[in-house]
């Protein structure tokens, strides 16, 4: 049978054996499964006579099974079933364990006495005894061609894949063996003179070696190879991708001389920053193009993205055009649109009307400010998902706004895009995003970035309190809280959890536990029932904040706080995004070695944003020397959310960074690692440059068209627009 890439699983392989790898990796056709890459090797070692089995290492025996039995667990769920297999002179015990007993008694009735086979494991020891815990094994009726075959298998790496309970690295394997003689020609993503010049080997040829390598030597040629393609493939989509948004007419926007823009500018009652003149030039230029402004702003938290933001709202309002500023919650979409009223101030704010349109508005106050967008008299509109209900229409939408672009998945943002012709984007974050991310990510999106901090800061300085090596520093990260409040200032404290003992976490980004402790100490319920009892804190105006509060409620509870009306906050990261208390003159961070690093800063800039200097503590039990611990001195190190985002990375590796939100080939790369492939992925967009702007449509380039394709879906397609 001679098979393609985009031959059904089905018609290679049977019904019964592609539903579960459909099931369990979403694989269809061949191409899923062959670009389903081994993630480590596995040395077999030699053929192993049972009697010189060593403790520890991988090997491979050729035996056969004297007993098998099953026996259901005691004090866990599931069954175990236990083998004994002989090579005429040695045993050894096999051990498999199973969810159920069904389960169980399938795998017995495979291993029945008698039968032969080749069993390649890792030799361990249980109660002083040798044996093989789950290992790949094959069975052969006829024993020369299983001494054959081990043969084979002893000098061959032996590739392990990603499994599932359901479908087991071995199985894998033996799919791969049964598709890859059948495959036709496979057409090759990258050009022969490019093949050439990069030294990549061929595609079939890397395609066999990194399945089916006959030595080491084999494999990461292989590797190199196939992750060049995903490279390449990946930002020749994205190229495309921004081509195709360059190929749309815009709306131009400019701005006219006494307009609105040149009147806020005028009555601003401080000048831009340099990055923000900067920025502002590239955002009215793009304003003003022939195709729509697709544009990532990157800055710090507190550097006047906002404002560079409002001012495009401006300038897209003196032509009649509308924005709509989409946030993340009720609370920041609400802060927003204060911001906002305050910076135009009582003059412009009539002309432009802001307008709130959120969920949980009273259905009078929404009718009345969905009636107000519908008309076109509100010509900035500041909302959360409601902005993407069908209610919702437009008079004249010509720029979407996107804030912290990365807690919404990219159906959401192009349900609002479309709901005007072609409008322009602004997508702003916080999080500042390493080059190669930027670059994988975000490659179709023209990217700026703002450094400088607005001039009045008074800085914030930050300090690791290490319980684990100084236990008695818990109790003076409170009285130094209070001795804060008792200068007139307030203060945040975050815990990684609503309530620890309900175990429900509410990080976005936490780390797993460290070994040995089943989940973050602090929870805001038993932290604040430990504050009301704390001498100096008890008497303070006290309040909580998490996520599962009514969206009014919580609210009411910022709005109190940004007042000065309480003075200590205890909440969960849902005031990590945008919530803005001059005042708020200290954070302190409980288990911070659950949050990730950027998480960390983003909440760090919380305080410090106005004459008040800040103070982060980063109360943490991880000891010295672990990740945990390094994240955390890390953010102590430095104010740098740029440096910091390169350590993130480092760090945490980019399968954290890259998030679940993005959907498609964003978050699915397989060999490319964003991480140490910097060089990589700069070169591939180098290539896929060059190849686009000789062949836009890839008409001389098959291969690449054909891998884009599979690589690229339809719904693929669909999200990278929706960026």
């Amino acid at each position: 049978m001679s098979l393609s890439l985009d031959a059904p699983l089905t018609l290679a392989l049977g019904d019964k054996a592609a539903k579960p790898l459909e099931r369990a990796f979403g694989m269809v056709t061949v191409g899923d499964l062959v670009s389903h890459y081994p993630r480590r090797y596995a040395d077999p070692g030699e053929l192993t006579p049972i009697l010189e089995l060593p403790p520890g290492e991988m090997v491979t025996i050729v035996a056969q099974i004297v007993s098998s039995s099953v026996r259901v667990m005691r004090n866990r769920s599931g069954a175990m079933v236990e083998v004994t297999i002989s090579d005429g002179v040695g045993q050894v015990n096999l051990t498999f364990f199973a969810k159920n007993k069904q389960q169980a008694d399938w795998r017995k009735g495979q291993l029945e006495p008698g039968r032969r086979g080749i069993f390649s494991g890792k030799v361990g020891l249980y109660r002083e005894t040798m044996q093989l815990a789950h290992p790949d094994y094959e069975l052969f009726d006829d024993e020369l061609e299983a001494r054959k075959r081990a043969d084979i298998r002893s000098t061959r790496p032996i590739p392990i894949y990603p499994a599932t309970a359901t479908v087991a690295s071995m199985t894998l394997q033996k799919h791969m063996e049964r598709v890859l003689p059948e495959l036709t020609d496979i057409p090759d993503p990258v050009p022969a003179d490019v093949r050439a010049a990069e030294g990549l080997l061929d595609a079939r040829t890397a395609l066999l070696h990194i399945h089916r390598p006959e030595t080491k030597n084999d494999i990461d040629p292989a590797v190199r190879t196939l992750r060049m393609h995903e490279a390449i493939v990946l930002q020749t989509a994205l190229l495309q991708q921004r081509a195709f948004v360059r190929m749309l007419s815009a709306t131009r926007r400019p701005a006219a001389s006494g307009g609105l823009l040149e009147r806020f500018d005028s009555a601003l009652p401080y000048a831009l920053t340099a990055d923000q003149q900067t920025v502002g030039a590239q955002v009215a230029t793009d304003l003003v193009g022939d195709w729509p402004m697709n544009r990532l702003v990157q800055g710090e938290v507190g550097s006047g993205k906002t404002l560079v933001a409002l001012r495009a709202m401006l300038q897209v309002a003196e032509s009649g055009g509308q924005s709509a500023l989409i946030a993340p919650t009720e609370v920041l979409a609400g802060q927003h649109l204060r911001s906002i009223t305050k910076m135009l101030g009582p003059e412009l704010a009539p002309l432009v009307m802001p307008t709130l349109l959120t969920g949980q508005m009273s259905a009078p106050d929404r009718r009345r400010a969905a009636l107000r967008v519908a008309s076109g008299q509100a010509l900035i509109v500041v909302g959360t998902h409601a902005l993407l209900g069908e209610k919702t229409t437009f008079a004249d939408l010509g720029l979407v706004v996107v804030d912290e672009q990365h807690r919404f998945g990219v159906e959401q943002r192009e349900a609002l895009r479309a709901k005007g012709s072609s409008p322009h984007a602004l997508v702003l974050t916080a999080t500042p995003i390493p080059r190669t991310v930027a670059m994988t990510v975000f490659g179709d999106l023209d990217t700026s970035i703002i450094r400088t901090m607005p001039a009045g800061r008074a800085g914030i300085e930050t300090f690791v309190a290490p319980l684990a090596e100084h236990p008695g520093w818990f109790a003076r990260v409170f009285e130094r809280a209070a001795e804060e409040v008792a200068q007139g200032r307030q203060v945040f404290v975050v815990c990684a959890a609503i309530d620890t003992a309900a175990k429900t976490a509410e990080v976005g980004d936490q780390p797993p536990s460290p070994e040995g402790s089943s989940g973050p100490r602090w929870g805001v319920v038993q932290l604040d029932e430990a504050l009301a009892t704390h001498p100096r804190i008890a008497g303070l105006r006290r309040a909580v904040l998490h996520g599962r509060m009514p969206a009014d409620e919580k609210d009411a509870v910022m709005q109190a706080f940004a007042r000065g009306e309480i003075d200590v906050l205890v909440a969960t990261t849902v005031i990590e995004v945008g919530v803005d208390v001059p005042n708020a003159s200290t954070m302190i961070i409980l288990d911070a070695d659950r949050f990730g690093v950027s998480q960390l800063h983003q909440l760090r800039g919380r305080v410090g944003r106005g004459g008040v200097p800040g103070l982060c503590l980063l109360v943490t039990e991880a000891e010295e020397g672990t990740l945990a611990r390094d994240r955390v001195e890390a953010v102590a190190a430095t104010l740098d959310g740029f440096a910091l985002a390169e350590v993130d990375l480092e760090l945490r590796g980019e399968g954290d960074v890259l998030g679940s939100t993005q959907s498609g080939i964003r978050s699915s790369l397989k060999l490319l690692r964003v991480v140490k492939d910097t060089a990589l992925i700069a070169r591939a967009r180098s290539l896929a440059e060059d190849i686009l702007d000789a062949d836009p449509l890839l008409d001389g380039h098959p291969g690449l068209q054909a891998a884009i394709a599979r690589r690229v879906s339809a719904e693929d397609r669909a999200a990278l627009a929706k960026n």
